[in-house]
């Protein structure tokens, strides 16, 4: 299989790296805008390089592409991709709106291709390992409570490179835990909430945030995110079930105690970017749809755009 990846950052060398380790999957074409776009693509033997994505789309045999560009042009490039009747995983979000996220929805319905979006918390083994037994009735989870913090006062990216564009706790590192928190308890949230922090003079967005949900059957979520902390960075995950408390950071997981709980069997791989890949590339062969499907990321971004109107209304 013959892929386009567009976006050559932190995330797409992630995705890089993961496809080095899927048998039968070239990439054929790389798309960036950095004046390094020519090196990676030599560096990981890619054939093609170009700064226009029509282009990379073009190419010979190329039928499924990865979007890690910015956050604001997820949209229009993944309905790009799928009007030229190209599979495609778009990384999350897969919009910074929910009229654009529907909008990619309609899209994908009328082209027929595999559409999906890159909510990778759902392919983590610790994840996976905590939602196998809440879904064999072994576990029940009373609260979620996350911290994801950071420290940005300025656009810089995971591997500290500057940025053009400008990140968004809301709708890009709150949508990870949203739909986590949904897709696990597999319901939708009934109450939703969210409190933000001064806004950044020169980037123009909120720099601390609070959310609160409440699904139907009485579990909470309480999530707290920051640009502002100092300190060790990530998302740090505490479920706290009716039986039992687990920690999970990325692809790791520990109990209550911090003692580590084997993963290493949950799937193919420890590694969730790789898995996320997998889940895309095996639902292109086997004509299915992927876990996290754009229709099946759709509510994360329907409580998206309640909490984004509970911000305004407050």
């Amino acid at each position: 299989m013959k892929i386009c990846l567009a976006g050559p950052g932190a995330f797409g060398t992630n995705h890089l790296k993961a496809i080095a380790n899927i048998p039968g999957v070239e990439v054929a074409s790389l798309v960036g805008v950095g004046a390094d776009t020519e090196a990676i693509a030599k560096q990981w033997r890619i054939p093609h390089w170009t700064k226009d994505l029509a282009e990379g789309l073009k190419q010979p045999g190329v039928e499924a592409v990865i979007l890690a560009t910015p956050t604001q042009i997820h949209a229009r490039q993944a309905e790009q991709c799928m009007r030229a009747g190209k599979h495609v995983l778009v990384e999350i979000p897969m919009a910074d709106s929910l009229a654009d996220a529907e909008r990619l929805i309609e899209v994908q319905k009328q082209t027929g291709v595999i559409a999906m979006a890159g909510h990778v918390r759902r392919f983590n083994p610790s994840h996976q390992w905590v939602g196998k037994r809440i879904r064999a009735g072994e576990l029940s989870i009373q609260q979620m409570d996350v911290q994801t913090y950071f420290f940005r006062r300025t656009n810089m990216n995971a591997a500290g490179n500057p940025r053009d564009w400008t990140d968004h706790l809301l709708w890009h590192h709150a949508c990870h835990t949203v739909d986590l928190f949904q897709y696990q308890t597999g319901e939708v949230a009934s109450v939703a909430q969210a409190v933000q922090g001064p806004m950044h003079k020169d980037l123009g967005i909120a720099m601390d945030m609070g959310i609160l949900l409440k699904v139907p059957s009485g579990a909470i979520l309480t999530l707290s995110l920051s640009f502002n902390n100092n300190g060790p960075f990530g998302s740090f995950f505490r479920y706290i079930c009716d039986n039992g408390t687990y920690k999970a950071l990325y692809d790791d997981l520990v109990d209550g105690t911090d003692k580590p709980i084997d993963v290493s069997n949950v799937d193919v791989s420890m590694n969730g970017i790789e898995l996320e890949d997998r889940e895309f590339f095996a639902a292109i062969k086997e004509g299915r749809e992927p876990n996290a499907s754009l229709a099946q990321c759709l509510p994360a971004m329907q409580t998206l755009d309640r909490l984004e109107r509970s911000l305004t209304d407050g």
